[in-house]
């Protein structure tokens, strides 16, 4: 059986001390339990458990998650649609980088504007812009482009990542487009004459920002009557954007625009957060 501890006094201590050691050691835990408690703070503040339960809260909010990572090019063309994504008989090309309208050439009448050069510069600017396949202007970081036709149609289109500053001035400025370019003339270099019209059109609610528009451009060519429609679809995602065009001579199909735009969004949502795009658009609500 193990001796029952014994606390002893040291020999050349005198009895008279053994009161006082034992007053200072509890005046000793006194202040040590006194120094605690203010550094917890008054009886109002939180206890350790609530302290755990308010940094879990703070750690799980939407604001504490990371942002997604940046656009690669490899990630940009990943998102891009396929034949697959598109309905009807869209076949994929190998030149729409080169692609270009000479509908869209033409110097922009002033004269047709009440408020005079500000609103005819910004319709000039969408119609180089869509010359140029540069919508939003020229993507800071990684982009990505295809091209698919159908007849007489064409569907070109885009994903790329912008700085955010910029994006927030061109998605400000497409969305006023619908007015202060509702109607305008163009002239050509030969002095002939287009009228442009542009209304805004609705789009799937998907991303952070939106902005469709339908650009009709009548004219001639080749001395015969010639109407140029186009869908036009800027849809953003934090600082990343899918843009894209859809239409032509023969017009615009609306279902092709609305399926683009939504499995679109569904790939880079995906590219986004790291996952691979389906291949079977099917598998996408």
């Amino acid at each position: 059986m193990e001796a029952p501890l014994i606390s002893r006094r040291p020999r050349d201590e005198p009895p008279s001390a053994r009161p006082f050691r034992v007053l200072a050691s509890a005046l000793a835990a006194g202040a040590l339990l006194t120094t605690a408690a203010c550094a917890d703070g008054d009886d109002s503040g939180p206890d350790r458990a609530d302290t755990t339960e308010i940094t879990t809260d703070i750690s799980s909010s939407p604001l504490a998650q990371a942002s997604p990572a940046a656009l690669t090019p490899a990630g940009a063309r990943a998102a891009l649609v396929t034949e697959a994504d598109l309905e009807d008989d869209w076949t994929q090309v190998k030149n729409a980088a080169t692609w270009r309208d000479s509908l869209l050439v033409g110097q922009v009448d002033v004269a047709d504007f009440l408020t005079g050069k500000a609103d005819a510069a910004d319709c000039q600017k969408l119609l180089d812009r869509l010359y140029d396949d540069e919508l939003l202007g020229k993507p800071s970081g990684a982009s990505a482009l295809t091209g698919f036709k159908e007849g007489e149609s064409r569907l070109l289109y885009q994903v790329a990542a912008y700085d955010k500053a910029a994006l927030d001035t061109s998605f400000t400025w497409l969305k006023s487009l619908p007015v202060k370019c509702d109607q305008f003339t163009v002239k050509d270099g030969s002095g002939g004459q287009r009228t442009v019209q542009v209304v805004g059109t609705s789009l799937p609610k998907k991303g952070d920002a939106r902005q469709g528009l339908q650009v009709t451009v009548r004219g001639t060519s080749g001395g015969e009557p010639t109407t140029l429609t186009l869908d036009v679809a800027a849809l953003r995602f934090g600082t990343d954007a899918i843009t894209f065009t859809n239409g032509g001579l023969d017009g615009a199909d609306d279902d092709t625009t609305e399926q683009a735009a939504k499995l679109g969004a569904a790939r880079l949502e995906d590219v986004q957060a790291g996952r691979t795009p389906s291949a079977d658009p099917s598998e996408i609500d």
